[in-house]
């Protein structure tokens, strides 16, 4: 017994297995124990260490797949660390959190399963790029009381449900896995606040915004129904960044390049910009060559953010090889691309166009679900509907829609969408590519 205390497996515990004959779980659950030394020591990487506990977790409680996530609290989000046994999961996969499941996370007694019929409801939102149904077993990480990540387990392997003697291997694999993830959490947050601060004395950030921004108003200038698109189209991209949960940087760095993204339209004729139809297939080669203008003008400035030019050249391809300048397929596109090539798009459908008025904010959002599989980053639409969310909850707190753009949709309206997209991405995608030769 002194070295099963020494362990850290409880007596009860050990009791527990002997009456069910549940040795073996009790040697996995050491043989866990014993493989999560190198996460608490950081002998590792982080994220080899947190598939390693994440595969060390299902193997003691005999699940078939589970997600280790991360919570950062501005926004309230969960964010996939590591992956096991789901496929179709995207990396990363995001799970916003209302306040309702912060707190019931932070308050539940332990490892605990979850009913199929809505049980999930009080711990995670529908609103992310995963489906919350996934989830049969939670098992909150915690320190000090503290939320810092969610061990998220699928389907048990041998029976229908999670026994009682795999839900408490379960939160004792917990206890020691919360504290590798604050480890990590407290270390990453103080290299980023490090970074942060040495960037914006480098690069006199606020100034070098400032004045990005009103260069954006001149890039618009040719025609009046043009006319904010740049600026707008560099707080949609800051936005997407923030609900992906990217750093201060980058978030700056998507604001800037939305600013930037369409520079090279000041070399195409003005006539184009007023004309009431589509554009023929003269006049629209010479409109698509403004991505190889504006990467022309940006590539020779040493901007501080290394990606702006190929976000300038970039920002009309899409996922499935059909865009310009040079049809790049998702795979082959920085993120900063697939976010401006999202926030771009979004802007364009919700303003008057000389050929067609603008779309309401239901009917934009309708079509770039649809195509969004095809087209865009699946992970920047569900930050796009993240922040279009928050603004239709409270727009006094979250003024991410333009002043000038009517949000006439609700939040279970957005869910409905977040929902039509995960299907979209699983069991739409797999149709299309069984029929695609």
């Amino acid at each position: 017994m002194l070295g099963l205390a020494c362990s850290g497996v409880s007596p009860r515990l050990f009791l527990l297995a002997l009456a069910t004959h549940n040795l073996r779980r009790l040697l996995q659950t050491f043989e866990a124990l014993a493989d999560l030394g190198p996460a608490l020591t950081g002998e590792t990487d982080f994220q080899a260490n947190a598939l390693a506990m994440l595969r060390a977790s299902i193997d003691a409680v005999g699940a078939r797949e589970g997600v280790l996530f991360t919570f950062s609290e501005k926004p309230a989000l969960l964010r996939s660390a590591a992956v096991h046994g789901l496929a179709v999961l995207p990396d990363p996969a995001l799970i916003p959190l209302l306040p309702k499941h912060v707190y019931a996370l932070s308050h539940a007694p332990g490892a605990t399963t979850v009913p199929p019929e809505g049980g999930w409801q009080n711990f995670l939102s529908t609103n992310g790029n995963v489906a919350p149904q996934l989830f049969h077993c939670l098992a909150p990480l915690r320190v000090r009381n503290r939320l810092v990540g969610v061990l998220a387990l699928g389907r048990a392997a041998e029976s229908v449900h999670y026994t009682p003697e795999a839900l408490e291997v379960l939160e004792l694999l917990a206890h020691y896995i919360a504290l590798a993830v604050h480890n990590w959490l407290l270390t990453h947050s103080l290299e980023r606040r490090v970074s942060e601060n040495l960037r914006l004395l480098a690069s006199l950030n606020t100034f070098c915004d400032r004045a990005l921004e009103a260069f954006a108003v001149a890039i618009d200038v040719k025609h009046v129904q043009i006319h904010g698109h740049s600026v707008r189209v560099g707080h949609y991209a800051a936005g997407i960044g923030e609900a992906l949960g990217l750093e201060a940087s980058e978030v700056a760095a998507l604001r800037s390049a939305g600013y930037l993204h369409d520079i090279g339209k000041v070399a195409v004729d003005k006539r184009l910009f007023a004309k009431p139809e589509r554009l023929d297939d003269d006049e629209f080669r010479e409109m698509a060559d403004h991505t190889l203008v504006g990467h022309r003008i940006v590539a020779g400035i040493d901007f501080p953010w290394p990606q702006l030019p190929e976000v300038v050249r970039w920002h009309h391809e899409r996922a499935d090889g059909s865009g310009y300048p040079d049809q790049l397929r998702l795979d082959e596109l920085p993120v900063q691309s697939r976010i401006v090539a999202v926030a771009d798009t979004f802007d364009a459908m919700i303003s008057d166009r000389p050929w067609r008025p603008a779309l309401d904010l239901g009917q934009a959002l309708s079509e770039i679900v649809k195509i969004a599989p095809q087209k865009y980053d699946v992970a920047a639409v569900q930050a796009l509907l993240i922040q279009v969310r928050r603004h239709a909850v409270d727009p006094n707190r979250s003024r991410f829609l333009d002043e000038r753009v009517f949000c006439n949709i609700g939040p279970s309206d957005v869910d409905n969408l977040a929902s039509e997209l995960n299907y979209r991405l699983t069991q739409g995608r797999t149709q299309v590519d069984v029929t695609t030769p």
